[in-house]
């Protein structure tokens, strides 16, 4: 027995499209104008190339990936117990535990 209409059903299957095309279209204009803003300070020789902290990085990455491994891995044992799907936690875990290691390795190495 079906309670909903078929317009209801299309409705509901149009909008997460529209917003994939909607958000695809900001990132495209984002992109585009970041671009023709960097040659146009390249040209005026303005242009200063941004720092990238990888040690922040790191650290940040990999205390979100553990955080969220860890609450995804305890959440699918609980549920599901022991079979694949706890790959879903157990790989962001072990990428912000080796993003950890990597941070504390190369903070080691900056105290020298």
């Amino acid at each position: 027995m079906q309670t909903s209409s078929t317009a209801a059903d299309v409705i509901i299957a149009v909008i997460p499209i529209v917003g994939i095309v909607m958000g695809s279209v900001v990132v495209f204009f984002y992109l585009l104008w970041n671009y023709k803003r960097n040659t146009l300070l390249i040209k005026a020789g303005q242009y200063k190339r941004p720092e990238f902290d990888l040690l922040s990085f790191s650290l940040l990455a990999g205390l979100l990936l553990v955080s969220v491994g860890l609450s995804l891995t305890v959440f699918l044992a609980l549920f599901r117990g022991f079979d694949f799907g706890l790959l879903g936690g157990l790989i962001p875990l072990s990428l912000g535990i080796g993003l950890l290691a990597y941070y504390g390795m190369k903070r080691g190495d900056r105290s020298s």
